[in-house]
């Protein structure tokens, strides 16, 4: 058999080899690079591997290990848990309940509100939908909120963090990007550096993030005239509402601020997103200080979770690279990309196809995994096309947030499901995640016809 031929056979079982690993519950990190290895020694046998490849290993971990802009995630995740472990996002939610308590459908929008700001503030999905599901939910509930309605707002509110910045997936995508970016510019001829930044990813994802907060937003407005019985008012009593303005500028004020001098930073280019990340990761800290909520128990919680979460990513990370290796040796990057040039209309026939690839596997694989793995394989294919990579970045980012929505796989769906009491059943909560699933398609749709949604902020600032 032809060489050439046989390796890309031998790649494409591979990929199928990890994906039906990683269905039967092996570890992801390990999976990624057992399968890889395991195939790299059987392409060494048939003579398509040589395993003098594995040489560029080393310089890839030492690439990620002293890459400064990667420095920022767990900056970010460390700002993100102290805000949650301190107490300070249970606040701001409580505040936001009883300022708005008072409209129809006044809890389901300070949800919206506060998913949208822990989202600016933590990134991390699972943390902000348990956290919602256990403070807001039992309040709701004991509002008169239908359970269908509840469940959907906090779902996806809580998947936020995966699309407004400063996203975690959207620092890796960040630099993924715009290392890819170089490398298809320099096959071209052109040896000017990468335009593409994290900042830039930042700046395209802001405007698609406030969309999606307006559409949720929309949504409770238009059930608490269409049904208002299913987001009733919750009146605050007279005691408590001469409180609220001070109780507001002491929960709500300064993390907003923290929030606005992290992203305006980036967004301003003041400073870059490992400096911003910095500033967030001293500035909860000092919130937490401030009102008394830090002491040697939650620093040390904060601390361990920051770690176990970097450490889960960065390692998944490093097995990713063993299997790009093996991969792309074999000639799996050949086999993609005759597969996606050979595609019905072109680019966009290929980008709709690798997003339908990247929807299905956020049913089984979580964020990083997919994007470890499936960004490296078909953006260099997708950016040659003619994609622009900032809009590429969004979309991938929005596309995996409507995965984890989607019934009945959806990552933030079992979330809640953990959290949420037994009267609510996991149907309710299929059922009420499935406008917002509608909501997000939407707004997919509505980038796919208009780009520059995107690309207009990022092209404004680098004036």
């Amino acid at each position: 058999m032809d060489p050439v031929l046989l390796g890309e056979i031998l790649s494409g079982l591979m990929f199928f080899g990890v994906i039906g690993m990683l269905m039967l519950g092996f570890p992801v990190a390990f999976t990624l690079a057992g399968t890889s290895l395991i195939f790299a020694f059987v392409g060494y046998a048939v003579g398509v591997f040589d395993p003098s490849n594995f040489g560029a290993l080393a310089n890839r971990y030492i690439g990620y290990m002293t890459n400064e802009v990667l420095v920022a995630v767990p900056l970010f995740i460390f700002m993100g848990v102290m805000l949650e472990r301190s107490g300070i996002a249970e606040q701001l939610l409580m505040t936001m309940g009883r300022l708005f308590g008072r409209l129809r459908g006044g809890l389901g929008f300070s949800v919206i509100l506060v998913g949208a700001l822990l989202a600016a503030s933590t990134g991390v999905v699972g943390a902000t939908v348990v956290t919602m599901g256990l403070i807001s939910l039992p309040a709701m509930m004991r509002a008169g909120y239908d359970p269908k309605l509840a469940t959907g707002v906090i779902c996806a509110s809580g998947t936020l963090g995966q699309i407004i910045p400063p996203s975690t997936v959207l620092i890796f995508m960040g630099d993924m990007l715009a290392g890819i970016h170089a490398q298809v510019q320099m096959s071209k001829g052109n040896f000017a550096p990468s335009p593409v930044s994290v900042g830039d990813l930042f700046a395209g994802a802001f405007i698609p993030g406030f969309l999606l907060v307006s559409l949720y937003i929309g949504f409770v407005v238009f059930k608490a005239i269409t049904d208002p019985q299913s987001c009733p008012a919750t009146p605050v009593p007279e005691e408590e509402r001469k409180g609220m303005p001070r109780e507001i500028m002491v929960a709500l004020v300064p993390p907003l601020l923290l929030i606005i001098a992290v992203l305006g930073s980036i967004l301003g280019g003041i400073a870059t997103p490992t400096e911003a990340a910095s500033v967030g990761a001293v500035g909860a800290t000092l919130l937490a200080a401030l009102r008394w909520r830090l002491s040697t128990g939650t620093l040390q919680q904060v601390v361990v979770a920051t770690a176990s979460i970097t450490s889960m990513v960065f390692i998944i990370l490093f097995g990713a690279s063993v299997f790009s290796i093996v991969f792309r040796q074999m000639g799996g990057d050949n086999l993609v990309h005759v597969f996606l040039t050979n595609l019905p209309g072109g680019v966009i026939g290929a980008a709709i196809m690798v997003m339908a690839i990247m929807f299905v596997l956020g049913f089984i694989l979580d964020t990083f995994e997919i994007i470890f793995i499936i960004i490296p394989i078909t953006a260099p294919i997708l950016l040659d096309l003619g994609l622009e990579p900032i809009w590429l970045g969004v979309m991938v980012g929005m596309n995996l947030q409507t995965s984890f929505l989607t019934p009945p796989f959806g990552f933030a769906l079992f979330y809640l499901r953990g959290v949420a009491p037994s009267t609510i059943s996991t149907g309710m909560i299929y059922r009420g995640a499935i406008p917002f699933v509608l909501l997000q398609i939407a707004a997919m749709a509505t980038l796919f016809v208009f780009p520059e949604i995107v690309l207009w902020l990022p092209e404004i600032l680098r004036k």
